[in-house]
């Protein structure tokens, strides 16, 4: 039974902020999703974008969004109805590489957050037309990291972006500290051998690891 309140496209993205760090999984087999949800919310991190890379990511997303302890999203939403079938899922949430206006109102018409992808003055200037104000910075590391995302903050000031692609904890304090970064997506929390191997204390451990040095920055 799934014991979340209800929860508005705005309550979702306050959620992603507070925890500054959003685990992107990779699930090739369903069964270990209700392990890996585990992991994270001992690990102190209770959200996930699970991606629709693989055909148990909609299964996998019923799973861990039925615990009812963890802030589910969908990853790598292409269509309106991977839109569809996430939310009737359970996701709160739905990613995108790029960004597509139909993605985009069939999220409006579900009432859940759209982070679509972002890169560039264009993209992010129609995502505001859209009536977004945070957008996914993707693939981070290729498209000038912290640098570009400051650089573009200046003219849209009312814009956050989630960098993913490219970050982990060498250089998670470069992007933390970005005023306009809500939230930074990442994998090295949950490796998809770990995954696949049933090694969730391990995954545990990391993401506790990774929970602590945010706090940490956020505190320095």
């Amino acid at each position: 039974m799934n014991l979340l309140p209800a929860l508005s496209a705005t309550d979702v993205l306050a959620s992603l902020t507070a925890a500054r760090l959003v685990p992107v999984v990779v699930l090739d087999d369903v069964a270990d999703a209700d392990g890996l949800a585990g992991a994270l919310v001992a690990g102190g991190l209770p959200v996930a974008e699970v991606t629709f890379r693989t055909a148990a990511a909609q299964d996998s997303i019923r799973a861990m969004a039925a615990r009812g302890d963890i802030l589910v999203g969908a990853g790598t939403v292409l269509t309106p109805d991977q839109v569809d079938q996430a939310v009737a899922a359970g996701a709160r949430f739905v990613v995108s590489p790029g960004l597509s206006r139909t993605v985009v109102e069939r999220c409006g018409e579900h009432g859940v957050l759209a982070l679509p992808g972002a890169v560039t003055a264009t993209e992010v200037q129609a995502a505001l037309e859209l009536g977004l104000t945070t957008v996914k910075f993707f693939p981070a590391g290729t498209s000038g990291g912290p640098a570009a995302i400051a650089a573009l903050a200046a003219p849209f000031a009312a814009v956050k972006f989630v960098p993913t692609g490219g970050v982990g904890p060498a250089n998670l304090a470069d992007y933390l500290a970005i005023p306009a970064v809500a939230a930074v997506g990442g994998s090295w929390m949950v490796p998809r051998r770990a995954v696949k191997e049933g090694d969730f204390a391990g995954i545990r451990q990391l993401t506790a690891d990774a929970v602590a040095l945010a706090a940490g920055l956020a505190n320095s």
